[in-house]
């Protein structure tokens, strides 16, 4: 709904490359995300690094998406009137708790297949 010089913002190619890059960056956090599951319902043996890897990247996508979309949103981003600034604080904290993305960064290091 947000408009910039007349225009609807979806209607810019810059706007839609980063909605297409945001879009990418979920599907491929999700993909992951049910690649780690379904290791753990077969009991893999490189669990650990599946599920770290998991964790990290897909909490480190929430991160990013939410900043984008508070940055598409401009200064409403920033309201508590529009979800987005909650999601984006919840999307902060997955990068801390259940070990932080530094810590699951060593452990994907050192569970390399």
């Amino acid at each position: 709904e947000r408009k910039q010089f007349g225009k609807p913002i979806a209607d810019f190619q810059g706007i839609q490359f980063m909605l297409a890059d945001m879009a990418m960056k979920i599907e491929a956090a999700r993909a992951l995300t049910y690649q780690a599951a379904a290791a753990s319902e077969r009991g893999d043996k490189n669990l650990t690094f599946q599920g770290a890897a998991a964790k990290c990247f897909a909490s480190d996508v929430a991160m990013e998406v939410t900043v984008d979309a508070v940055q598409l949103l401009g200064g409403y981003g920033y309201t508590r009137d529009y979800p987005v600034e909650r999601m984006m604080r919840d999307a902060k904290i997955t990068q801390i708790y259940e070990g932080t993305n530094q810590v699951q960064r060593i452990v994907i290091a050192r569970n390399l297949p």
